[in-house]
């Protein structure tokens, strides 16, 4: 079943599929993922007064006494600042204060999927608003094959610059496709000018979408991080700032297949 919910300012998909389940099964498991995508937005909404991230940003809640979901994302974030050497930096988002919009919304997105494959779900495709989790591979004719995901061209609306075959993974996009320019280069403070779009590609959805995020502060420069043992795993694609030209880090140069 597929299942569309408008949520955190974007849209989410949900595409859970197993044979061994019914329709009602499935659906139950669509509701308890609609819920908690809720319960993110209601914790982590920049734009929500009330939030947990909102009050932090006033001043008004300080970390330690945020919700126990709110610290471990804080604790995330921390770590994905150190592994990309301080270009993922949600302490200084555009309109100023902690802004884990760039880790949170990958994190959930796997959260989900676990959820699934934890009710017996095998094959989860999860799509929140670009950030994306899958689960099984996906069903052919000819068999379950690697879901075959899609990256869009920044320049040209319906053009796919590159596909990636994954079966159990994540992959995050960030750069100027819909927001246009809007992450800022925590060095100086102005607009990230390294690249115009990246991809991230490998087991963990929060670090991917921190890595892409990160990857338009740092351009090319940012392929380094991936020499990291922590992210043997990941691979990498983008566009350069004031190019078309395109660079990429991928598995089998990692000598790692996708699982």
């Amino acid at each position: 079943m597929i299942h569309h919910e408008e949520v955190w300012g974007t849209v989410v998909a949900l595409e859970l599929y197993e044979e061994s389940k019914s329709i009602s099964e499935i659906e139950t498991v669509s509701k308890e993922a609609v819920s908690f995508l809720h319960e993110i937005d209601r914790d982590f909404s920049t734009f929500k007064v009330d939030s947990d991230i909102s009050r932090i940003r006033r001043s008004e809640l300080k970390i330690e006494n945020a919700s126990a979901r709110v610290r471990l994302i804080w604790k995330l974030c921390e770590e994905a600042h150190d592994l990309t050497e301080g270009a993922f930096d949600p302490w200084h988002a555009r309109l100023g204060g902690f802004d884990p919009s760039g880790y949170v919304k990958g994190w959930a997105a796997d959260q989900i999927a676990n959820m699934a494959v934890a009710a017996g779900i095998s094959h989860v495709h999860i799509n929140a608003g670009g950030d994306i989790t899958l689960r099984g591979g996906m069903l052919t004719s000819d068999g379950e094959k690697p879901w075959m995901i899609g990256i869009q061209h920044p320049e040209k609306k319906n053009a796919i610059a590159t596909a990636l075959p994954i079966k159990n993974g994540a992959v995050a996009s960030s750069g100027t496709y819909e927001r246009g320019a809007h992450i800022i280069d925590p060095a100086n403070g102005l607009i990230a000018i390294g690249a115009r779009a990246t991809s991230v590609f490998g087991p963990d959805g929060g670090i991917a979408d921190a890595l892409a995020t990160a990857l338009v502060v740092s351009g090319r420069e940012g392929a380094r991080w991936f020499l990291k043992p922590e992210l043997a795993e990941y691979g990498c694609w983008g566009v350069d700032r004031n190019t078309d030209s395109t660079w990429s880090l991928r598995w089998p140069e990692r000598q790692t297949e996708p699982k």
